[in-house]
């Protein structure tokens, strides 16, 4: 893997989208993605999320599981984080903005369940990225997983006055949309002599 920040961006970003090319994080994009202002929130909250969890799970990596030999319990404890981690974010959302917590406190509970949070976290370990390349790499993740859930909700309410058969209706053309939103992200694989 490159350690060109710019690189790691592009290819977390749009490249290797987290969703589309990596098909991670498909149930909150198929089920928050009905509206936009529920994809907007979704796409928000795990966007804080994934990056305070890539920090916060790197160091406890680096600083305590690697050094004492404890790397097998590395998916306990990166669950546990997430879990932690959205916990806290929603006690400071609820007690410090409460107009942004009543935004997006449906969807703050549905982000310990995302597995695209906790495959970015394993990814950035993987790629032995540094603390901030592998925060540019979340950043990268994180907006791709927000554009691509806020493009497909913007689809999917079309599709919803579309003239469609009842057999197409809800979560088929869901499906036939996603699949052609994926092929035109599949046309930037190879963009930069970036690897999938």
């Amino acid at each position: 893997m490159t350690t060109n920040p710019l690189l790691i961006f592009i290819a977390a970003f749009i490249v290797n989208n987290i969703i589309l090319i990596r098909y991670l994080g498909l149930c909150p994009f198929f089920g928050v993605s009905t509206t936009l202002t529920t994809a907007f929130g979704m796409s928000t909250a795990c966007l804080f999320v994934m990056l305070i969890a890539t920090w916060v799970t790197w160091t406890i990596y680096h600083f305590l599981l690697l050094p004492l030999d404890l790397i097998f319990l590395r998916t306990a404890v990166f669950i546990l984080i997430i879990a932690t981690l959205v916990q806290f974010v929603e006690i400071f959302l609820k007690k410090n903005f409460k107009a942004l917590y009543s935004a997006m406190g449906i969807y703050l509970p549905l982000i310990t369940t995302n597995c695209a949070i906790l495959a970015v976290t394993f990814l950035a370990i993987d790629y032995r990225f540094s603390l901030i390349l592998a925060t540019i790499f979340a950043l990268g993740n994180a907006l791709g997983f927000g554009l691509v859930i806020v493009l497909f909700s913007a689809i999917r309410e079309r599709l919803e006055f579309a003239p469609l058969s009842r057999s197409f209706k809800g979560y088929p053309i869901a499906f036939i949309a996603a699949s052609l939103v994926a092929l035109a992200f599949l046309g930037f694989i190879g963009l930069f002599g970036l690897p999938l």
